[in-house]
């Protein structure tokens, strides 16, 4: 039998999405030979096809790839309209790994314990592996958003702490307070979300109305946060890593950031030839740019 988490997933999962959206997935999966494909991002929230469609596109078998995922960017045009889209792809067996806590990421389990559909699945037991990953995607960001959080305090106390922390570890371009936005347009999918988590992982917590106090034992707080400490470091790091590989495989790399800088900063930022052609090349200029930006910005 599901938990109650595993339960409670499983229907968000299965959230309906724009008939547009699956036929890229099955398109997408067919040519990898995928066993699972994941849509997630703000089109999913809005339903709109506008901007670029996020998906993570999870493969069959043992980790492929010292360095995970592999992104690529694709357009596929349909019924006179272009579709274009971010993929990543790896291991479903990394995917859980990572989702579980157990290698140095810091992004999956922080990327979905947020709002995902789960749009192309092979089987039903590859759906079930799905399920199960981001239940423990789930339980590893509440263990470490009650080590992080306050003693006491509304969900939403614990959320913010932890998405201020794995921003902060990461390279992020987003503005400042970006967790606040998360939250409140994520508010139906959070609603509750946390005790179940706390359940699953087994972290006793008592309830006052609308406040929770989890009852984390002082040695596992200390374990959680010496776990998060060590993946902090990495973190930034293991980022530049993986955004120098990108810009190996991401064809159309320069053009997709350009837009997410100036979707999340207001920056515009120049496609020339030389950013389009030496993406690496170019990145401390814009890098340079967009902190000049931020400042002026306050």
């Amino acid at each position: 039998m599901m938990s109650a988490l595993a339960e409670r997933i499983s229907a968000r999962l299965a959230v309906p999405v724009d008939s547009a959206v699956e036929h890229f997935a099955a398109r997408l999966a067919e040519e990898s030979g995928a066993v699972a494909v994941l849509f997630y991002g703000s089109n999913l929230r809005t339903g709109s096809l506008d901007g670029v469609l996020d998906y993570y596109v999870l493969l069959p078998g043992e980790r492929r790839e010292r360095i995970w995922p592999r992104v690529s960017y694709r357009e596929w045009e349909q019924e006179g309209a272009i579709l274009r889209a971010k993929i990543a792809t790896m291991a479903l067996a990394t995917f859980a790994e990572a989702a579980r806590g157990e290698l140095l990421d810091t992004t999956i389990w922080a990327r979905f314990v947020q709002p995902s559909a789960l749009i192309w699945c092979r089987d039903d037991e590859a759906r079930g592996a799905v399920v199960a990953a981001i239940a423990d995607a789930a339980q590893t960001a509440a263990r470490l958003a009650v080590a992080l959080g306050p003693a006491e305090g509304p969900p939403e106390d614990y959320w913010r702490a932890l998405f201020r922390a794995t921003y902060r570890a990461e390279f992020r371009v987003e503005k400042a307070g970006r967790e606040n936005d998360i939250l409140a347009v994520n508010e139906a999918h959070f609603a509750g979300l946390l005790p179940l988590a706390l359940d699953a992982a087994g972290i006793a917590f008592e309830r006052d109305g609308e406040r929770l106090r989890p009852g984390m034992p002082a040695q596992q707080r200390a374990g959680t946060l010496a776990w998060w400490n060590h993946r902090r470091r990495f973190g930034k790091p293991l980022n530049l890593i993986r955004l120098l590989k990108a810009s190996t495989t991401f064809d159309g790399a320069s053009r997709y950031a350009a837009w997410k800088i100036e979707r999340h900063t207001g920056m515009p930022v120049e496609i020339t030839p030389f950013r389009e052609r030496y993406p690496i090349l170019a990145a401390p200029g814009v890098l340079w740019s967009l902190w000049r930006h931020r400042r002026r910005q306050g």
